[in-house]
Formats: C-alpha cells, sequence, structure tokens
C-alpha cells in the first residue's frame, strides 16, 4: 500500500471550498425571512438549509457505520451552522474584494461533477436526493469558486513550507511512511458459487485446469486471463497491482506471497472460485524514502497552514460583521 504522502494531490483552496457540493449556503436576500437560523450582515440561512446539510451529514456517517447519538446531533447542529456562517462571510468579503466568477467557470465545474455519474439520469438523481435543481447547483458552484479564488488570494499564494520543515516532519513522523512487504500478482479466477453442488465445484475446476496446462505450455497468463477470468481485473489481464497481507482473503494471500516473481500457483480454491495466481513482483518492508514524499508532505503542511489560516481570516470577518444566530434545539426523533 502506497503512503498516502508519495500520491497526495491537492489543489490548496479552503476545506469549505473544497466540500462545496456538501455545504451550499444561504440565497441572501432570495431566501424567506422567517423561519431563520442566522443572519449574517443581512443575509438569511435558514432551518430548511441547515436541516439539509445536517441530514448529509448523518446519511455518511450512517454508509460508515456510525450512528449518531442525541449529544452529537446537537453538537453537530452548532458545528454545521458554523460552517454556514463562515461559508456566508467568505462569499460576502469575496464580493466586496471584487472577485468575479465567470459563467463558463461554472459550467466546467458542473461538466467536471458529471463526469463522476455514469449518465444524465444519475446526475439528476444526485441533484433530486439533494433537493436541488441545476439551477441551485450553478448558484451555489458560483460562489464555492468565489470563495476559493478568494482564499487563493488572500492565504495560499502566500504561504511557503520549506524544505527544513518539510524533512523534520518526515523525521519526526517515520512510522507513518513504513510501507509492509508487498506483491504484484495477477490471476485467472474461475467463479463458482459458494452454495454451489460437487459436480459445479468439479466442472468449474476442470475448466481451470485447462486453463492451467495452456499455462505450462508457455501460453501467455495475461492472455488468457483477458479471455477466461471472471474477475473485472481480466480487463488488465488479470493483473491485481501491489497488495499487502490482510488486504486478500487467506488462501489467495498465503499462495501469492509464497511465491517468487515469474512463478504460477497451483490452483488455489476460495470463496470466490478457483484461482490461477502468477506473481510479477516482490518488494520487501520498507521505509518509504524521504525523496518518494517529499512533494506529497510539502502539499500536507501546506494544506494545514491554509485551514489554520482560513479559520483565522474567518474569525477576523466575524469580528467585523454582525452575526446574528437564532438556534433552537429541535426534539430529535430516535429511530426503531
Amino acid at each position: 500500500m502506497k503512503s498516502k504522502f508519495g500520491t497526495w494531490s491537492i489543489t490548496m483552496v479552503t476545506g469549505l471550498a473544497l466540500v462545496l457540493m456538501a455545504l451550499p449556503v444561504s440565497a441572501g436576500e432570495k431566501q424567506p425571512s422567517g423561519d431563520k437560523v442566522a443572519v449574517v450582515n443581512g443575509s438569511v440561512i435558514t432551518h430548511q438549509e441547515l436541516d439539509r446539510e445536517l441530514g448529509r451529514a448523518k446519511e455518511q456517517l450512517l454508509q460508515m457505520g456510525r450512528p449518531v447519538s442525541d449529544a452529537q446531533l446537537s453538537e453537530m447542529r452548532k458545528r454545521m451552522l458554523d460552517n454556514l456562517i463562515a461559508y456566508e462571510l467568505l462569499y460576502q468579503e469575496s464580493k466586496k474584494q471584487g472577485v468575479k466568477v465567470t459563467d463558463a467557470a461554472v459550467d466546467e465545474k458542473i461538466s467536471e461533477l458529471k463526469k463522476q455519474y455514469p449518465d444524465e439520469a444519475e446526475f439528476k438523481q444526485m441533484l433530486s436526493g439533494s433537493n436541488l435543481t441545476e439551477a441551485d447547483l450553478k448558484f451555489h458552484m458560483e460562489r464555492g469558486i468565489a470563495i476559493e479564488q478568494l482564499v487563493n488570494q488572500k492565504i495560499v499564494q502566500k504561504i511557503t513550507v520549506t524544505d527544513k520543515e518539510i524533512r523534520t516532519f518526515y523525521d519526526s513522523n517515520l512510522d507513518r511512511f513504513k510501507q509492509p512487504e508487498q506483491v504484484q500478482a495477477s490471476h485467472i479466477l474461475i467463479k463458482v458459487d459458494p452454495e454451489a453442488n460437487e459436480s459445479e465445484k468439479a466442472k468449474a475446476r476442470k475448466q481451470l485446469e485447462t486453463i492451467q496446462k495452456k499455462v505450462k505450455k508457455g501460453e501467455d497468463f495475461g492472455a488468457l486471463a483477458k479471455e477466461h477470468s471472471g474477475c473485472p481485473s481480466s480487463t488488465q489481464g488479470g493483473d491485481l497491482g501491489y497488495f499487502g497481507r490482510g488486504q486478500m482473503v487467506k488462501p489467495f494471500e498465503d499462495a501469492a506471497f509464497a511465491l517468487e516473481p515469474g512463478q504460477v500457483s497451483d490452483i488455489v480454491e476460495t470463496r470466490f472460485g478457483y484461482h490461477l495466481i502468477k506473481v510479477t513482483d516482490k518488494k520487501p518492508a520498507r521505509t518509504v524514502p524521504f525523496e518518494e514524499v517529499k512533494e506529497g508532505i510539502g502539499e500536507h503542511l501546506k494544506q494545514q497552514q491554509v485551514g489554520e489560516k482560513v479559520l483565522a481570516y474567518v474569525e477576523e470577518l466575524k469580528s467585523k460583521a454582525k452575526v446574528e444566530t437564532f438556534l433552537v434545539e429541535k426534539p430529535v426523533k430516535k429511530s426503531g
């Protein structure tokens, strides 16, 4: 598994702008004046907006297997409101600073977002599930881009991270850069349902035995994987990339780590079916060298500084603003 610092690539913008789609904010004068939880220099943030964002956060935590208690929910509401207020302050400041966002920039961001969905129908379903129209999306996207430009101008461009700071972080956090033993392997899988009877299992094994004979005669393993394997990796000739212990089912892992590069296993049975495994490379356990992670550490340290300075910047804006809050805790219905 690669060190996260070796692969990180970040866009230097505020965390608030990075979560643009997760934090659509007040539409200012377009929002009704009633049902308000906050007013920021005259712009209203409503209960509806706060509840929507709270619902999204709860859903994300539930999907991670982390149900939210009443006490946590109360704290989350306060934190969400703080985020919405910060977002509004930053947007208002972007307008004061003369930040302009073109329609082309908004359209480009929306086009990038659409590419994350297989088709237009899935994209529209996402909007519907978020209680957003495409007009809403453009509105929120414009505000997010404006904030991003403001933060880049006021904070990001003024931050530098020295080589000495990067080296100090590396030397002080060597455990983060320890990489376990890894193998790179390809496989050919003949799928078998775990509930299959003995006759079906025997048929699948016989099919793989026929392929095994072709491998032993020197036929190309990758080509045979493309033709016969039931794993999605077949499109890459069966290549699974590098993996460490604990990432594959145990019979597969044991067989792969027992092989040397170039060797092919005997038939291996797992709950997925029958496999032939070919190891193409091995990497011993190591500490990732500084040069491999230097750039990623620099980005990480810069991102940390951006986050700290954005928080300070928001506090400065808040000290000069008129911010009123009207948050009243709502009783939470317990499920079940």
